[in-house]
Parts: structure tokens; sequence; C-alpha cells
């Protein structure tokens, strides 16, 4: 008697869909670097960052993000 079993994980992704979600990755913490910096300075003290703060990580480059934020 033979048995067929069927894995129930997800296949590993393509290389394409990979750099599309490392795309809409980068679009993201462009999205979220735009609005740290657009905050106001009483909401940037109530999380604990400093306006010259905010304004660094907003300037930073796009492609500028540890790894473990994509």
């Amino acid at each position: 008697m033979s048995v067929i079993t069927r894995s129930h994980a997800a296949p590993a992704p393509r290389q394409s869909q990979l750099r599309l979600r490392r795309i809409f990755n980068i679009f993201a913490l462009v999205r979220s670097r735009r609005d740290l910096a657009s905050l106001d300075d009483h909401l940037l003290r109530d999380i604990g960052i400093s306006r010259d703060a905010a304004t660094t990580e907003a300037r930073r480059a796009p492609w500028d993000a540890p790894d473990t934020w994509t």
C-alpha cells in the first residue's frame, strides 16, 4: 500500500515575487518616513523621538534600512 502525502507548506516564492515584495516594502518605508517627518513636536515627544532624529530618519535613502525591516 502506498501513501500519498501533500505538503501544506506554501511553495517558496519566486525571485520575481521577492523583488516585487522588496519594492513594495521600500515604498512603505518611504511613506513611513514621510509620515514621521510630518508629525508635530507634541506627537514626536509622545513617541520619544526628537525633531532632529525624525528629520534625520526621514532624509535617509529608501534602500538604507535594516534587513529586519524588509
